[in-house]
């Protein structure tokens, strides 16, 4: 991603204004998707944190996380109830992943939606060994202080204290990549947050940029995000291939950007 993110616009009125309908769109169609799934080989059961994004709960992660129990996995909420966005919440979390990892014995999956992915990216850096992968879903981490859809509730609820003045130095740390396999799914009819702050800037083997199509809100139920997520859980560091679309209509609708 080359563009300068001094120069990036927030997201259309047009987009913003259909992301609600949208979402429930996209959850409709994730309904039968979910529940006629079936995947190819059971999952390992590693444990899968999912992080929610900025005002949600576990409640808009739960289909997810039943999804991803279906694959075979042990999926887990962050139970921290709304994310407000706090600095602390790093803290928390870094003492559920350690829990996780002692009880489970296995490395650990991070699923972040949105802000929850910008807090996944930062446990993974500060405890890569309990990290198996990061998945992103529209999350803004080269530049969570940009311009965007959200910034405002943010300031209005953290007592109207900007985004770079309440951790200017952990936000500098945002963009860096996680020493962990990362794919970072992404869409270019977000209406919340710029879709080119959620790339990484440089793509490795083990750092992917995936586009789907979508709303930000429906990321979570989104099919061609789930399919995503169903073949990434099956790898880890040892084993890890880059992800590719299945088949000719997958590759031309699905993931444009592979």
């Amino acid at each position: 991603m080359e563009e300068n993110t001094e120069e990036i616009k927030r997201p259309s009125f047009v987009y913003w204004g259909s992301e609600i309908g949208r979402a429930i769109a996209e959850m409709s169609i994730s309904f039968p998707f979910r529940k006629f799934y079936n995947a190819d080989e059971k999952g390992d059961g590693h444990p899968v944190l999912v992080l929610p994004g900025f005002m949600s709960s576990d409640v808009s992660t739960a289909p997810l996380r039943n999804f991803v129990e279906k694959l075979g996995y042990n999926a887990y909420g962050w139970e921290m109830g709304r994310n407000y966005a706090k600095v602390e919440f790093l803290d928390k979390l870094i003492k559920k992943v350690e829990k996780l990892y002692n009880e489970n014995e296995e490395q650990i999956t991070l699923i972040g939606w949105s802000l929850g992915g910008v807090f996944a990216r930062q446990l993974a850096k500060e405890r890569p060994n309990m990290i198996r992968q990061i998945i992103t879903l529209g999350s803004p981490f080269m530049g969570v202080n940009k311009a965007n859809n959200a910034a405002w509730l943010y300031n209005l609820l953290v007592k109207r204290e900007k985004i770079e003045e309440a951790a200017p130095g952990l936000i500098k740390q945002f963009p860096i990549p996680a020493p962990v396999p990362t794919t970072a799914i992404y869409t270019k009819e977000d209406g919340i947050v710029p879709w080119q702050l959620c790339l990484e800037k440089e793509e490795t083997y083990f750092h992917q940029n995936i586009q789907v199509r979508g709303s930000h809100l429906g990321l979570g139920v989104n099919p061609s995000v789930l399919k995503i997520i169903a073949d990434r859980l099956k790898y880890k560091e040892a084993t890890w291939v880059p992800f590719e679309p299945d088949g000719f209509f997958d590759d031309l609708v699905l993931y444009p950007s592979l």
